[in-house]
């Protein structure tokens, strides 16, 4: 199944409710689960990935399939350890290719129980969950900042708390800040110095809590502001002092016409033809997920690239650096990049295009929503397997619709 997006006629005008924080959604789930609570949260993510880590919360199964949802594999481990009993953890194919070597190596050193039941290193994983004694533990910095926040969130619950010293340099610090700053506002003194993070034993304190809006999600629409020059549109629920990282949107589409204002409705974005910028260079260590959205975005608008801090990108749902090379090339841009992912590079140079390019999107939320609006500017694109969205945006397709694009 594919979508056929074409480019709607005129400039967007209009509001888009876009969906809750998934990271928030998710870390909060696990928060309330150690802290014993059934308090509702308020405007929670309806994504896949929120979906399927409550459904793992909350059901008393000893199977617990996660799908693609790595958030879910990585919170769920650290978790469980932490509760009495057996359980497995497993996920998709593809799942079962991600590496979680180092998560299972921090939690061994505070005494979990746990066996690889296929390949070293991937899930799936069996775990014998009980009461662990906390202490100090060591953790590549480097590695995904959800390995980290897992590992955080359950610090509170260890006999003793827990110290974690991160060796190397910090990759998503903001990440790393959400949770800290979501496990403070429910009563742990937790703090964070740059290299270690101290977690006090505690307890956690739930109260009422309203999720904001996705500063991911909202990628899109500054997207397509900026395709489409004159737009202005709304998005509810985004203030100016929010926990995502991905809030660094409003300074980067600054540069290519998007300017934003916030309103007692939300964030209102307008968008004008300005001169854009002849070169444009961007360290994404601290919003990773932003960088599809703006690979895509800045070879529409014919503006040549330099991204850093991409080294995260190669292990996501799927190799992101080479599915952005693969399918920008599709669309007539050669991309470079780095073989370890520290960089992607586009110099301007150009291809042949597909006639008529579908897009693939290798059970990729992103790369759907980050290439659909590009019909803005090639007046028609082809998307695979398009329900992919509804990992973290189930009604993006619909909001599209809304605006003016057509979809086939």
């Amino acid at each position: 199944m594919k979508n056929v997006i074409s480019a709607p006629l005129n400039a967007v005008l209009d509001t888009i409710h876009i969906p809750s924080s998934k990271s928030i959604s998710n870390r909060m789930l696990i928060i309330r689960a150690l802290a014993g609570s059934s308090i509702p949260l308020q405007n929670l993510s309806e994504s896949d990935d929120t979906v399927v880590l409550s459904k793992a919360l909350d059901n008393h199964e000893a199977v617990k399939d996660v799908g693609h949802a790595g958030t879910a594999m990585r919170f769920l481990a650290a978790y469980f350890t932490t509760q009495p009993g057996e359980v497995i953890l497993t996920g998709s194919q593809r799942m079962k290719q991600r590496p979680i070597g180092p998560l299972v190596d921090a939690l061994k050193q505070v005494g979990a129980r746990i066996k690889y039941m296929e390949n070293e290193g991937c899930p799936p994983l069996r775990i014998s969950g009980g009461a662990l004694t906390g202490g100090s533990l060591e953790i590549e910095a480097g590695i995904s900042s959800q390995f980290i926040s897992a590992l955080m969130m359950i610090g509170p619950v260890l006999e003793g708390g827990l110290t974690i010293e991160l060796k190397g340099r910090v990759v998503s610090a903001t990440y790393i800040e959400m949770t800290l700053a979501l496990m403070n506002q429910c009563g742990v003194g937790a703090s964070f110095d740059g290299n270690r993070i101290t977690v006090p034993q505690g307890t956690y304190n739930v109260e009422d809590f309203r999720v904001e809006s996705d500063w991911s999600g909202a990628s899109y629409w500054f997207q397509v502001a900026a395709l489409l020059p004159g737009s202005e549109i709304t998005l509810p629920y985004l203030g100016g002092n929010s926990l995502q990282g991905d809030a660094a949107l409003i300074q980067i589409f600054d540069a290519l016409g998007v300017h934003s204002t916030f309103t007692e409705e939300g964030l209102l974005l307008r968008s004008q033809k300005i001169t854009l910028p002849e070169y444009f260079e961007y360290d994404f260590t601290a919003c990773p997920d932003l960088a599809q959205t703006l690979a895509a975005t800045l070879c529409a608008l014919g503006v040549p690239y330099r991204f850093t801090g991409t080294i995260t990108l190669r292990v996501k749902e799927t190799d992101r650096i080479a599915a952005l090379q693969t399918e920008l090339k599709r669309v007539g841009f050669v991309l470079t990049a780095d073989p370890r992912g520290e960089w992607l590079e586009w110099d301007g140079s150009r291809c042949e295009p597909q006639s008529d390019p579908v897009i693939e999107t290798y059970h990729d939320h992103r790369m759907a929503m980050a290439f659909a609006p590009l019909a803005a500017c090639l007046g028609q694109i082809s998307i695979e397997d398009p329900g992919v969205v509804s990992k973290s945006y189930p009604g993006y397709w619909s909001d599209l619709e809304k605006t003016g694009f057509r979809i086939g």
